[in-house]
Order: C-alpha cells, then sequence, then structure tokens
C-alpha cells in the first residue's frame, strides 16, 4: 500500500479514511490516480464524488469521477446481496467486509486485474453475496466460497470474536476478512487465468484437479493434512487439493505483495546484526516483478514477527 496523504494540507492519511484528522476535510480515494482526494473545504476537488454507499452508509469512502454515469465505485458495483440492514450489527458488519474488498480489488488493480461486475451482459464478471445465516436461508447455514464468479461470504467472518472462534477451531494461525477475499477471488483467476493454454502447466505443479473435490475435503477435515505438509504448500488447507493449493498460493502472493509494497513506498531499509539476517533495500524493489517481491519477503517477514511478537502477538 502506497502513502496517501490529504488533498488540503498534505498530512499522512490512510487507505481506510474519509476525513483528515488534521483538518477535517472530507476525503475520498480514487483508484485511477491511487490517491486521495478533497471532496470538501476551499481545495474541494470538484471532478469527483462520493461513492453513494459512502453518501448513505457511510462504508465506502471511494469516489468516482463527477461526471460518471454510476453512483456507487468499481468496488461496490460488485456486491450484488447484503445482509438486512435493519439489523444494526448487520451493517456495522457488511461496513468492515466492504472495507476488505476495497483493499482486494485496489490489489487486484495493482496487477492488472480489476474485476468487472458479473452480469447478464458480462456473465465471465465476478460478484460478491454477503450473507447471515438469517437472511432468507432457514436454518441452513451461509457457508464462504466461489462458484462461477459468485463469492459468498458469511457476514459471520465479520465479527472477531467469533472469527478468532472458527480460527482457533480449525487450527489455523490466520484468518482475516481480506485473506478470505483474496482466497476466493483465487478460485475465480484460476477460471480467467488458467483454464487453457496454462493449464498443464498447472498441472504440473500443483497437481491433477479432476480428482474429486468434495471427496478431497471431506478426507482434509477428517484426516487432516500430512505431516510434511509445510514441504510442500503454503499451508495445511492447501494440501486437500490443487484448487485450494492454487487458491492459498494466490491469497499469499496478494498478502506479500501488499506488505512489500507497503515496506516500499515507507522507504523501509533492514541490514541486518548479522550476516545471516535477511535484508531488505526499497531502492532493489520492483513491484511489477514477481520474482522481486518473493525474493525480498523474508526480510519483512521476519520484522513484521519481530514487531508482533514485541506486541505480544503471534
Amino acid at each position: 500500500m502506497k502513502n496517501l496523504y490529504c488533498e488540503s494540507c498534505g498530512t499522512r492519511v490512510y487507505f481506510q479514511n474519509s476525513v483528515c484528522l488534521r483538518c477535517s476535510t472530507s476525503i475520498a480515494f480514487d483508484i485511477e490516480r491511487s490517491e486521495m482526494v478533497a471532496l470538501s473545504g476551499i481545495k474541494a476537488n470538484p471532478a469527483y464524488k462520493r461513492c453513494r454507499n459512502g453518501e448513505v452508509y457511510g462504508n465506502c469512502n471511494w469516489a468516482l469521477d463527477v461526471n460518471s454515469a454510476y453512483e456507487y465505485c468499481c468496488s461496490c458495483r460488485l456486491t450484488e446481496i447484503i445482509p438486512d440492514l435493519s439489523l444494526p450489527e448487520n451493517q456495522t458488519a457488511w461496513g468492515r467486509i466492504e472495507e476488505a474488498k476495497r483493499r482486494l480489488v485496489y490489489n487486484l488493480d495493482m496487477i492488472g486485474l480489476r474485476p468487472q461486475e458479473k452480469s447478464d451482459a458480462n456473465p465471465g464478471g465476478l460478484i460478491f453475496h454477503f450473507l447471515a445465516d438469517t437472511d432468507e436461508t432457514g436454518k441452513k447455514k451461509v457457508l464462504t466460497g466461489h462458484d462461477d464468479g459468485v463469492v459468498t461470504l458469511n457476514i459471520a467472518e465479520a465479527d472477531d470474536v467469533e472469527r478468532e472462534r472458527m480460527r482457533t477451531a480449525m487450527g489455523e494461525p490466520y484468518r482475516t476478512l481480506v485473506g478470505h477475499l483474496r482466497h476466493e477471488v483465487g478460485h475465480y483467476y484460476w477460471s480467467e487465468l488458467v483454464v487453457g493454454d496454462s493449464l498443464q502447466a498447472f498441472r504440473n505443479l500443483f497437481g491433477d484437479e479432476n480428482q474429486d473435490y468434495g471427496d478431497a475435503l471431506k478426507r482434509h477435515y477428517e484426516e487432516g493434512a500430512p505431516s510434511n505438509w509445510m514441504d510442500h504448500y503454503i499451508s495445511s488447507y492447501a494440501s486437500a487439493h490443487p484448487w485450494e493449493d492454487w487458491a492459498e498460493s494466490w491469497a499469499h502472493y496478494l498478502h506479500l505483495m501488499d506488505s512489500v509494497g507497503t515496506a516500499y513506498y515507507s522507504r523501509i531499509k533492514i541490514e541486518g546484526t548479522n550476516e545471516s539476517d535477511p535484508i531488505f533495500n526499497h531502492e532493489n524493489i520492483d513491484l511489477s516483478s514477481f520474482d522481486s517481491i518473493i525474493q525480498n519477503w523474508p526480510g519483512i517477514a521476519c520484522l513484521i514477527n519481530s514487531f508482533n511478537r514485541s506486541l505480544g502477538m503471534p
């Protein structure tokens, strides 16, 4: 994530901000320029308007061209179904999920894969359904997943207590909203990028996706991952099926890309105190290069882990 600044006073602001906390200017993120723009005050930029979800619900801080035919930003247009907003807790959950989705869309845009909304006119697009177990589902539990360009997320994942309970119950070291979304769109982009000429290369690396998916997941949840999964997979869940191996690897790359990008824009340099320490130098990073990001990740990973431990976090 690049550093962002208030267009009015130049103060550092952050990706989720809708107002500058120094000068109280109303601000919004313009994905086309990847910058924050001012929507109020003497330096208000008349070229922009706020996304309707921000105007009505206060849960979107993205901008559109003032002459755009759309009322909603390119991220909010990807959402087709939202939970019952008459329940305050659902509105809070929806806002948290949309915030995570905007970061996802930003990530995808950075690698030239900004998603377009799925519709009758664009059946190959992507769309999101955010549902609660009580939203027209009867007693059937909403399952987070992807199917033919539709990503469904159970909004219980936006509840920190419930998400931590699930993370612990499933023995996962990491479970976040943005992690879920990055993983599920990996399944979508598998069909967009792999099917066809790249399929054999995929099978050579990840395995044959034709093995029964249902049986593979059932076996994984009953028996767990192989004892040596860490030698071959990015996570234990990745060992369940080649599709999950791809989606987990895809999500992890987006984690790396965003983290290395943040370090790059903050001009971080890690020299280490021992020759065996992994190093990082923002001057040597090429954010458009897969190999550059992978090669420079260890230094940032070690620093992130050290910071977490300093704060009593895993």
